[in-house]
């Protein structure tokens, strides 16, 4: 008798064992789900900050809109519920620039529009953007959920000179990270181990933006990712995960009238603090340097330096043969090289650089001389119809770029082409250039 008690005792505390085991998966299990509904909760939609300059919205906004569109289309397929892209717009006299966000993509624009907004204030446009992002009355009217609002869960920017400057700002007022000048990105669910967001535990991150860029070398990857410390001792949310994106990385979508979305208006807290600094005057520098009207440019890069001054006379000279404009590499523009400060000044220049760091270009011709073709400068050219490249190694990574590939060196290649292209001329009686 005494036996078959204790069995029942061991069997009923077996029993009670298991209880208790599937009552605490069951609490880790509501816990987890309670914490993903309470992230879709505060966390929503991708904002996008809109450029506009005098009333015209600006092509990498467009862009923006574009990728943004295509995100968030992903991630409503895969997640529930549904989330929104948002156009955030500043300006004064702009309200008729709203639908148009729309046909290019938006769900929703919220639009602040005042006379203190016409022309960009850095502070000004930081604290009116932080206050959109933070604003519980708009995100209501962009979806009818009734949850409780905290920030955008994603966040972009275009990474020109406003909008990097603009990026940075924003985040600190936001306290959250900012991955600067992408051109690839994707939302996953990725199991992280570090040391300090998770103690060294595996934790799944839910829709997680992966921000790609070139790193300095120019020739590898990196992933930044935004992500929260779940580590006990020093637990904190970041949100939004935001970026600045490079301008001309993404296509644009196609305008699509049919489109619907809803407009909401912002009145902004404008304090007499914020309007410290005041523009009296405004004008427009075009940029000197025309890639967009020439069927061919010319670009080099740091295979010039075994006779730097010589070299860049060469490519100035086989570029007036062909009508070409001469563009640079990126490295070209810090002046490694001491020369003629005519050549250096009218050359080596910020405005002539493509890639990443500069400006995006789709010639009919493109020649690259002496560059090796970092990732950085592969994104900005890739769209020619048709490369041509100049480089003295043939295992140059520029190579996979090129329609055709010359090996040798500037100085020997170039009096070559010039030579022939004269000869063409003069046979196809081309009147030549006056010099």
């Amino acid at each position: 008798m005494t036996s078959a008690v204790s069995e029942t005792k061991t069997n009923a505390n077996n029993i009670q064992g298991i209880l208790v085991n599937d009552t605490e998966n069951e609490n880790r299990k509501r816990t987890a789900e309670e914490k993903e509904k309470e992230e879709e909760n505060n966390n929503r939609h991708l904002y996008v900050v809109i450029e506009q300059e005098e009333g015209k919205i600006l092509p990498a906004s467009f862009e923006m809109l574009g990728e943004g569109r295509r995100l968030m289309d992903n991630f409503n397929s895969k997640y529930n519920p549904k989330e929104n892209v948002v156009a955030i717009i500043l300006g004064h006299n702009i309200k008729h620039l709203c639908q148009e966000l729309i046909y290019h993509g938006a769900d929703a624009v919220i639009c602040a529009d005042h006379p203190e907004l016409r022309y960009p204030r850095n502070l000004l446009y930081t604290k009116i953007i932080s206050q959109i992002a933070t604003d519980k009355s708009s995100a209501a009217q962009i979806s009818s959920s009734n949850n409780t609002f905290n920030k955008p869960r994603y966040m972009f920017f275009s990474a020109d000179d406003t909008g990097r400057h603009l990026s940075s700002t924003v985040l600190a007022e936001l306290e959250s990270g900012l991955a600067s000048d992408i051109n690839k990105l994707v939302i996953n669910d990725l199991e992280i181990r570090h040391e300090h967001k998770t103690k060294g535990k595996p934790i799944s991150y839910k829709k997680t933006l992966e921000m790609y860029r070139p790193d300095f070398s120019g020739f590898l990857w990196t992933t930044i990712l935004c992500l929260d410390n779940l580590n006990p001792e020093n637990k904190k949310e970041f949100y939004p995960q935001a970026c600045s994106i490079i301008p001309g990385v993404f296509p644009q979508i196609e305008r699509d009238t049919n489109r619907n979305g809803k407009v909401i208006d912002f009145t902004p807290t404008i304090l007499q603090e914020d309007l410290k600094v005041k523009i009296i005057g405004r004008r427009t520098i075009k940029n000197k340097v025309d890639f967009n009207n020439k069927k061919a440019i010319v670009s080099f890069g740091r295979g010039i330096k075994e006779n730097a001054e010589q070299n860049i006379k060469l490519i100035e000279n086989f570029a007036k043969e062909i009508e070409a404009e001469i563009g640079i590499s990126l490295p070209i523009s810090k002046k490694p090289y001491i020369i003629n400060e005519n050549l250096s000044s009218t050359y080596m220049i910020p405005d002539r650089v493509i890639g990443t760091s500069g400006r995006k270009v789709n010639p009919l011709v493109y020649f690259a001389v002496g560059i090796s073709g970092a990732v950085q400068h592969i994104a900005g050219m890739k769209e020619a119809e048709f490369v041509i490249s100049i480089n003295p190694d043939a295992e140059a990574p520029i190579i996979d770029e090129s329609d055709i590939f010359i090996k040798g060196k500037i100085e020997e290649v170039l009096p070559l082409l010039i030579k022939e292209i004269k000869k063409y001329k003069e046979k196809m009686q081309i009147p030549q250039e006056v010099k």
